[in-house]
């Protein structure tokens, strides 16, 4: 199926970037690395792929704007739309040699996400997904897993870094996980753990803590592949309390149902 004009205009934003980062990760000891925060790092190769991903993006719609996780908010004339873009989502994966990382570009038209794309340069998997056209790895349509035992699934998650984030509560509720689930998972990176749930690759996913340019993307290719997105607890928007649980919508249940009682428990 041919993909639309907009879609084309986020790959090739992320092909740009995807291509230098390539670059940088094959010299990954001699980049230039500055601490953004506990165990947070930005990279020199992180700021030149916002800029090339900005730089393209703003070539092609002038007047969208932005939320970088650089930049921050960047205004535009149209305030109708704007961009929500990670251009390195997986940081220190990519710093320690890890081929799990990727770049994560969102479009937001009236406070809804309606197009999206993630990017893994080093294995060229591009996931893509447009409100009403599905989701697509590399153009073939992709499905989430329909799994509806949670003793079958292999659940995704993110582990706090240090200093950020309540560990007895991801603790607690990664035990009580464990004793339900076939497996847990970490990959480091929030875009390809969903990317990965709308591949039917892991069955469900949660996280808590998050930022918007970290699951904006994700949110519309996992809908889009037949699955579904909700916040943690206070079913407000996943983009607005940085909470956030994928799956099938048997699992999703199983997994919110699970994380909500384990949480209780440390609060």
């Amino acid at each position: 199926m041919p993909t639309s004009a907009i879609i084309n205009v986020m790959t090739q934003a992320a092909r740009y970037a995807g291509r230098r980062l390539a670059r940088d990760f094959g010299e990954v000891e001699q980049l230039q690395v500055s601490v953004k925060g506990p165990s947070d790092f930005v990279s020199a190769a992180d700021r030149r792929a916002e800029e090339i991903i900005h730089d393209e993006l703003a070539k092609a719609r002038p007047n969208y704007g932005f939320l970088m996780e650089e930049r921050g908010t960047v205004e535009g004339k149209d305030p109708t739309h704007r961009w929500i873009v990670d251009p390195l989502d997986g940081t220190t994966n990519f710093l320690h040699g890890i081929p799990l990382f990727c770049t994560s570009i969102a479009l937001e038209r009236n406070g809804e996400i309606v197009a999206g794309i993630i990017y893994n340069p080093v294995s060229d998997e591009l996931f893509t997904a447009e409100r009403g056209q599905g989701a697509h790895l590399n153009e073939k349509r992709i499905r989430v897993a329909t799994r509806s035992s949670l003793e079958n699934c292999v659940i995704a998650t993110g582990v706090p870094h240090r200093g950020r984030g309540n560990h007895d509560i991801f603790l607690s509720e990664c035990r009580a996980m464990m004793s339900r689930a076939a497996g847990i998972r970490r990959t480091g990176s929030a875009a390809l753990d969903l990317a990965w749930v709308a591949a039917g690759r892991f069955d469900g996913y949660w996280e808590r803590g998050l930022a918007a340019w970290d699951i904006a993307a994700g949110i519309i290719v996992v809908r889009e592949a037949g699955g579904f997105v909700s916040d943690l607890d206070t079913r407000k928007p996943p983009l607005d309390t940085g909470d956030i649980v994928a799956g099938n919508e048997r699992i999703l249940n199983e997994i919110r149902n699970i994380a909500n009682s384990a949480a209780k428990k440390e609060s």
